[in-house]
């Protein structure tokens, strides 16, 4: 029922509850996934009983800035987004967070600081206001945003090298089998296409030496001619290896992502290649856009509403890449339902969506909703439900949730040099870069 009493909209409960997820043993050039993965689900409840789902990283650093800001964001009306940023900057917690050098555990973000951290957080809490505003009026999130230019969104097949299973038996067991070579890859790429209709496929790349990898590309086109392809080694490789892989793969890839750390040798490679590069590691936020615009170093920004700030930065942004002429695409982190429901209303508004989003859920295997997310011939269907069209599981999270809390520490934080660590213990992260 719609209701537009403003009182009934002001934010009297914030709830935040972090969770270990099952995650299988995939592969990058940091090393391997845990077990588990850290996730944090946001409750915004209003005054009028309205309550708000949002989801983002639940590592320890993420959870020091979440707990400030949902007590500062109470006595607050869910509408009152433009004020978010602002409060989320000026909340204690950000101690012990890393400096201007560092990165994050899994290396797949490129440098990260204490403001890149602080949006990550303040992404979760707008999406549950976002969520609880529609709720109280009877909209859909992708109305609050402005209204859907299209009706589904298509996303794409993630595939990964990967074990057959986690070291000593840990964590869930799956039956996805190893993929460690081109037919392991072709046929993961298979059972995508045959379960969920995805006619795009990307592989994540940084883990074997590029020649393999290239094999691994030119056996996906042989196998599902003339479809999407994409290679991502999250900046493992030299400019000259970059180069040269480039130049082998020039009549199969649709893009080339993140083939090398930083926007300088990003540059050199755009400049040798005729294949556009896109980056979620180079450019993730505002800031970093200048440079990278300026020396032509991408030509596609792989946009996550988590790293931006939320799903009106992610607009902004699309605006933005429209200005200056950049293709934009969707990244993907090990995300929950809460999360891809958020992608999809954000991307439902975004005329300009140039690729098929990314999206881990299908490696997903265990959620927090009532009903998992179904793909259909590739794409999410938008919805008009009110908010995000997602209801959330009790039982489910208390599960997720009491598994955190049974944790010594060991999964709290994801660290995919420390699962690796556990095959080979002297394994430490590669050095960029690794060829």
């Amino acid at each position: 029922m719609v209701d537009h009493r403003p009182a009934d909209l002001v934010v009297t409960e914030v709830r935040l509850t972090p969770v270990l997820v099952a995650d299988p043993p995939l592969l990058n050039t940091q090393g391997v996934h845990q077990p588990y993965t850290p996730r944090l689900i946001i409750e915004v409840v209003t005054a009028g009983g309205a309550t708000g789902l949002g989801e983002t990283y639940g590592d320890a650093e993420y959870l020091a800035l979440a707990r400030p800001l949902a007590t500062a964001l109470v006595g607050r009306k869910v509408t009152d987004l433009n004020a978010l940023a602002a409060l989320a900057a000026h909340v204690d917690g950000a101690a012990g967070t890393a400096g201007p050098d560092g990165v994050d555990a899994a290396g797949l973000r490129g440098v990260r600081t204490a403001d890149k951290l602080r949006r990550s957080v303040r992404s979760g809490f707008e999406v549950a206001c976002l969520d609880a505003w529609g709720h109280a009026t009877g909209l859909p999130v992708h109305a609050l945003l402005g209204g859907a230019v299209r009706d589904r969104v298509p996303y794409g097949a993630y595939l990964f090298y990967r074990w057959e299973r986690h070291p000593d038996g840990l964590g869930e067991p799956d039956d996805w089998g190893a993929a460690l070579d081109p037919a392991g890859i072709v046929a993961q790429a298979r059972r995508f296409a045959d379960r969920y209709g995805f006619t795009s496929f990307k592989l994540k790349g940084g883990v074997f030496p590029p020649d393999q990898e290239a094999a691994a590309i030119r056996a996906l086109a042989a196998a599902f001619p003339g479809r999407p392809l994409r290679l991502d080694p999250n900046g493992a490789w030299s400019v000259p290896t970059a180069l040269q892989v480039a130049d082998a793969l020039a009549d199969v890839l649709t893009y080339l992502e993140d083939p090398v750390s930083g926007t300088g040798a990003m540059a050199r490679v755009a400049a040798g290649t005729t294949i556009p590069l896109a980056t979620n590691m180079c450019v993730t936020t505002f800031e970093e856009l200048p440079e990278a615009i300026a020396r032509d170093a991408v030509r596609i920004v792989l946009s996550d509403h988590h790293y931006w700030g939320g799903l009106h930065a992610t607009r902004e942004l699309a605006a933005l890449c429209r200005t200056f002429g950049l293709g934009l695409a969707m990244h993907s982190n090990t995300h929950l339902g809460i999360s891809l429901a958020a992608m999809t209303h954000v991307a439902a508004t975004v005329p300009d969506l140039d690729h098929a989003c990314d999206t881990h859920y299908p490696w997903q295997t265990e959620d927090v909703l009532t009903e998992r997310l179904a793909f259909r011939d590739g794409h999410l269907d938008v919805g008009d439900a009110p908010g995000l069209g997602v209801t959330l599981d009790r039982d489910r999270l208390a599960v997720l949730h009491h598994r955190w809390l049974a944790d010594d520490g060991t999964y709290r934080n994801r660290d995919d040099a420390a699962a690796m660590r556990r095959v080979h213990p002297d394994w430490t992260t590669p050095p960029v870069p690794r060829w």
